[in-house]
């Protein structure tokens, strides 16, 4: 009857579904879990708590029995990170699942490091610690944004410092948990938060050192990545030397001490005050030494003949031009006789070789009809109208008869 399926007419009762369910979850067995203590309350011997995952949003309530608890650390606490045998539970009467501890251990230091140094390892191979991606931080930062614990010594060592050396400095604080499981999203919001607000220039994480395992909440994964995903210059001054947390290798500036970052972030105004005294002397001597020396350049130049006496220089090219001038005139004067007579000849020359001059001896120059010259007396036949060119005018003539022309000198001049 208990084996048989569960129907509308015929349903099981709550026990035999709570007892089959303690059946199912028993067959489980045991697994070794790791996690971080955030409850740790005993009550007659027995330890009630919870388990939270390091890098997940998930938690497990569990039980562990006097017997157990005699065999575990006794210095086991909240806050601690631990590896625990457990056995899933379920009590049939309240209806509800736990987890039985069996065994609990603390992880070892040397667990912890190797997976912190394979963390180290994947970021600075994606170029997370790279110098090139670093941000500089500004001269004066007009605010700073402050992440840190509520009434810590590391707030009070910031803002004191800076104050001191520039004591018109703003802060912006945002409080968080610096420790325990709520340290990473109150921390992480607490970054968002800063690097959203446009009026913080730089942005300081300060925890005032601890003990290593309490400062694993800064090598988180999800923060540093975070860190280093901030728009705003980050500073980190957690002040632990010795194996150092993530965050300070992923900050653009990372800070020995809380009062080490209020230093290195805020300038000393008497520092500046002296060195501005200091540019000043020195801008005073140099020009006091460059208007001395282009003083003496002066002197020298007006010393010089050029300048002492500037009508020789006129003089010396005025005679100078008088020369040239009455030596271009020369020039000029041989170049003009020289082709007057280059012209005269010229002329000659056309003259003598003119028609007209030919016609001046007696000779004309006959014309056909259409304007030729005549040239022979066989191109001119009997009635063609002539047009007879002489040294003084023209007539005009017409031909009478064939004259006696001798055909073999025709043909010859053809």
């Amino acid at each position: 009857m208990t084996d048989a399926p569960a129907t509308v007419d015929a349903p099981w009762g709550v026990a035999l579904l709570s007892g089959k369910i303690k059946g199912w979850i028993e067959r489980l067995g045991t697994v070794w879990v790791e996690g971080e203590l955030t409850q740790w309350n005993e009550r007659g011997g027995v330890v009630y708590g919870k388990l939270k995952d390091l890098e997940a949003d998930a938690t497990v309530s569990f039980t562990m029995w006097s017997s157990v608890r005699a065999r575990v650390p006794a210095d086991l606490a909240r806050g601690d990170h631990v590896v625990a045998l457990v056995k899933p539970d379920w009590w049939v009467k309240g209806g509800t699942l736990t987890m039985q501890v069996l065994d609990m251990r603390h992880v070892g230091l040397g667990d912890l490091l190797e997976r912190l140094e394979r963390l180290r390892r994947t970021l600075a191979a994606e170029g997370l610690f790279d110098a090139s991606r670093k941000k500089r931080l500004p001269f004066l930062p007009g605010v700073i944004g402050l992440v840190t614990g509520r009434d810590s010594d590391a707030e009070k060592d910031v803002l004191r410092n800076a104050q001191r050396r520039w004591p018109g400095v703003e802060f912006r604080t945002a409080y968080a948990a610096v420790q325990g499981d709520r340290a990473v999203p109150e921390v992480l919001a607490a970054l968002r938060r800063l690097d959203a607000d446009p009026e913080v220039d730089v942005i300081i994480v300060a925890r005032g050192g601890g003990d290593f395992q309490h400062l694993l909440v800064f090598s988180d994964e999800r923060l540093v990545r975070a860190a280093a995903a901030l728009a705003t210059p980050l500073v980190s001054a957690i002040g632990h030397e010795a194996d150092r947390p993530l965050l300070d290798d992923v900050a653009d500036l990372r800070a020995s001490t809380p009062t080490d970052a209020a230093k290195r972030v805020v300038p000393d105004v008497a520092e500046e005050l002296a060195r501005i005294q200091q540019a000043r002397a020195r801008i005073g001597t140099r020009v006091t030494t460059r208007l001395a020396h282009e003083a003496d350049r002066i002197e020298q130049l007006r010393s010089r003949p050029v300048l002492a006496h500037p009508e020789r220089l006129v003089d010396g090219r005025a005679e100078e031009l008088a020369r040239l001038t009455a030596r271009a005139g020369d020039l000029i004067e041989r170049s003009i006789e020289r082709a007057h007579v280059r012209v005269v000849e010229l002329a000659g020359q056309v003259r003598s070789l003119s028609p007209q001059r030919t016609l001046d001896r007696g000779y004309a120059i006959a014309q056909l009809p259409d304007g030729g010259v005549l040239r022979s007396a066989t191109d001119a036949a009997p009635g063609s109208r002539l047009l007879l060119t002489l040294a003084d005018g023209s007539i005009r003539s017409t031909v009478d008869a064939d004259a006696d022309v001798d055909p073999d000198a025709a043909r010859t001049r053809r």
